[in-house]
């Protein structure tokens, strides 16, 4: 391969990196750093991108339905496929149909429904996309009970498919009539139909009703808050249980949450939210949760990481946004707990840029002295760091080597000094590990919008955006073709395997 090549590869991998990185992690809101017009400005840099990978990596577009990228970029790629259906091979298209497919089975069926609204006010109205949806709909467990709770979007996307609901054609005929003749039949048969007819007069219809809809009709009856959380419980769903139960056990109100079924970075954001006295109180009951749930996220990889530093941020600028309040910071505190689950049995060590000791107790504080941190990780001498600085994790003893893996969780806004990171491992990969040794990765956790990516160290170290902890394992693999070594045919070999265990037309291996 000559060096045009070559760089043409380079370029491609890292255009493609470059867009993984936006779908990760950005979602639209506005960051820490963001000005007023902040979500505009994450809109127009995802605009761009998701318009320039589908136009010039039309293949990579599609099979980053099979990555983990979160659920408001897949409902953009799936609508820019629909709408470009035309731009694409027959093969391909056939691609794409199964990805999507596979796609909408696991997202929020109400991010669903606003993609089909998406889709009608776009105008795409082809029998494909018809189709696509007519499937969607048809596999879900009960259209009555989506009818209930997502009424407009269930009523949108029956229009577009043209979804027949005559009376003698099971089981349609009531939600028909739900949606486009209400009040025509005087009670349905369908409990949840019925009990929406109900509710209008009858307050214990009510607690029948999907928790949403519930809120608005107890509302209206003037029913108390916590009368009608008793009575919702049981059917809520498993993550507005977990809200509810969060709300009010940070403000005292209720009892505890049910911390062992909570996802591992949502979990750190409930300790997050809890006053320093009560996580001191609940100690041992929190550290145990976020260490169960860590060994879950961590799967087969437990243990297998070696011995593995981490450089973890908590300046100030960790707090986030409104709109994502306190997010980057979770983000670090699971990644702690998750890669101490990672390394071999006590070859962890997490180094918070705070200098703070114990990882319970973290709050946004102070600038961001990244370059002192990462020289500490990189120490190989005995007594590298500051001592109690894993937070849990450090194990005593001389340390005579560098780590296996050194992980960077921060935004990458190195300020104190201005840019000693990104020199320090410059410096180190160059002149102290050329042969790399050690495996550099830094998970940036805030999109950048003014840059089109997440902010990077050094260009000698790949970077990879990261928005839920758990998904750490499988954004390290990746980043790693960030690096220069491998090029785009390694890159695409990697996404066909993930677009095929992803669609279950392989092992994926």
């Amino acid at each position: 391969m000559n060096t045009s090549e070559s760089l043409a590869d380079l370029v491609a991998a890292e255009d493609v990196l470059l867009f993984v990185n936006a779908a990760i992690t950005t979602t639209g809101q506005r960051e820490f750093r963001s000005g007023d017009s902040g979500g505009m400005d994450q809109q127009l840099s995802l605009d761009f991108l998701h318009t320039y990978v589908r136009v010039n990596y039309r293949r990579v577009y599609a099979a980053s339905l099979a990555l983990d990228i979160n659920d408001h970029n897949a409902a953009r790629i799936v609508l820019g496929l629909l709408e470009s259906a035309g731009e694409a091979s027959a093969d391909e298209r056939r691609v794409e149909g199964r990805l999507i497919a596979a796609r909408l089975a696991v997202l929020p069926p109400q991010r669903v429904y606003r993609l089909f609204g998406a889709v009608r006010r776009a105008g795409i109205n082809n029998r494909r996309t018809r189709a696509i949806m007519r499937d969607w709909l048809a596999a879900r467990p009960d259209l009555g009970h989506d009818a209930v709770k997502y009424r407009s979007g269930v009523k949108t996307a029956a229009r577009h498919v043209h979804l027949r609901c005559p009376p003698e054609a099971e089981p349609l005929p009531e939600v028909g009539a739900f949606l486009f003749r209400p009040g025509k039949l005087p009670r349905y048969a369908h409990p949840l139909l019925d009990a929406w007819r109900r509710a209008h007069y009858e307050q214990g219809a009510v607690a029948e009703l999907p928790f949403t809809v519930a809120e608005g009709f107890a509302a209206r009856h003037g029913m108390k808050r916590a009368v009608f959380l008793e009575r919702a419980a049981p059917r809520m769903t498993r993550l507005e249980r977990l809200r509810t139960q969060e709300q009010r056990a940070v403000e005292g109100l209720g009892p505890d949450a049910d911390l062992a079924v909570m996802p591992l970075t949502r979990l750190a954001l409930y300790v997050l939210a809890l006053p320093f006295e009560r996580r001191v109180a609940r100690r041992a009951e929190l550290t145990g949760a976020l260490r169960t749930a860590a060994r879950r996220a961590a799967g087969g990889h437990a243990g297998s990481w070696g011995r593995v530093h981490a450089v973890l941020d908590d300046s100030f600028s960790s707090s986030g946004s409104g709109q994502k309040r306190r997010r980057p910071l979770a983000v670090a505190l699971a990644c702690h707990y998750l890669l101490e689950a990672l390394a071999a049995p006590g070859a962890y060590r997490g180094l918070w840029t705070s200098g703070r000791g114990d990882a319970l107790l973290v709050r946004p504080w102070g600038p961001t002295p990244l370059g002192m941190r990462i020289l500490d990780a990189l120490e190989p001498g005995p007594g590298g760091g500051e001592p109690g600085g894993s937070g849990g994790g450090e194990q005593d003893g001389p340390r005579s080597t560098a780590p296996d893996r050194l992980v960077i969780v921060s935004d990458g806004w190195d300020n104190a000094p201005a840019g000693l990171a990104g020199e320090v491992l410059r410096v180190w990969r160059q002149r102290l590990d050329p042969g790399r040794r050690t495996a550099v990765v830094h998970l940036n956790p805030v999109y950048d919008a003014g840059g089109f990516d997440v902010r990077r160290l050094t260009t000698g170290v790949p970077t990879a955006g990261i928005r839920d902890a758990e998904d750490l394992p499988a954004l390290v693999e990746i980043a790693r073709f960030a690096e220069g070594r491998t090029g785009t045919a390694e890159l695409y070999a990697y996404l066909d395997r993930r677009v095929a265990r992803f669609t279950g037309e392989g092992d994926g291996s």
